[in-house]
C-alpha cells in the first residue's frame, strides 16, 4: 500500500472520525468537515489529475496526446464513428475535435473520407500507422490501469468502477 502523506493521513483520519460517528447522516458529516481538501470531490479530483498527468507524460513519449489516444481508441471500437461521437468519447468539444482530427490526419494515424451517401460527412478510419501507435498506446495506457487497480485492492474493481460511475450520473 502507498503510504500516505502526514497532510493525507490527517485529512483521512478526520474524514474517517466523522464517518464513524452514530446517528450521523451525509449532510451532518458534509458540514463537520473543516477542510474543504477531505472531501470525496476534491480526493477525485486528485485522482483524475494524477491519472491524466501519467497518461500525458507516458503518451507525450510516442507523439500522442490523451485526446488522440482516446479518438485513435474509439475509432478501433467503431470505424467511422462521427465527430460529435469521438468529441463526446474524447471529453472535448466538437471544434476542438475538428482540430484533433486534422493533427492526426497530417500524422497518417487516420484517413477521411466522404461519406458514400452523405457527401457533406467524413467517414474517419484508422491507418495501419495509426494502428501501431495505438497499439503502442495502449501498453502505456494499461499500465496507469494496472496501477489504479492495484491501488484499489482488496476493493474489487468491478464495484469501484460502479460506483465511481454512481458518482458522476450523481453529479450530472
Amino acid at each position: 500500500m502507498t503510504e500516505l502523506s502526514s497532510t493525507d493521513a490527517a485529512s483521512y483520519r478526520q474524514v474517517t472520525d466523522i464517518c464513524k460517528a452514530p446517528d450521523m447522516s451525509n449532510e451532518q458529516a458534509a458540514s463537520r468537515i473543516g477542510d474543504p481538501y477531505a472531501t470525496i470531490g476534491f480526493a477525485l479530483k486528485q485522482a483524475q489529475q494524477a491519472l491524466r498527468t501519467r497518461l500525458d507524460f507516458g503518451l507525450r513519449e510516442i507523439g500522442l496526446t490523451t485526446s488522440q489516444y482516446a479518438v485513435l481508441a474509439s475509432l478501433e471500437a467503431e470505424t467511422g464513428a462521427s465527430n460529435a461521437v469521438l468529441a463526446r468519447r474524447a471529453f472535448v468539444t466538437p471544434q476542438s475535435m475538428q482540430a484533433i482530427l486534422v493533427g492526426l490526419e497530417r500524422a497518417g494515424f487516420i484517413a477521411r473520407t466522404a461519406h458514400p451517401e452523405h457527401r457533406r460527412v467524413q467517414r474517419t478510419e484508422l491507418t495501419a500507422s495509426g494502428r501501431g501507435v495505438l497499439e503502442m498506446a495502449s501498453g502505456i495506457v494499461a499500465d496507469a490501469e494496472a496501477r489504479v487497480r492495484n491501488a484499489a485492492a482488496p476493493l474489487d474493481t468491478l464495484e469501484v468502477t460502479a460506483m465511481l460511475l454512481r458518482l458522476a450520473k450523481a453529479l450530472r
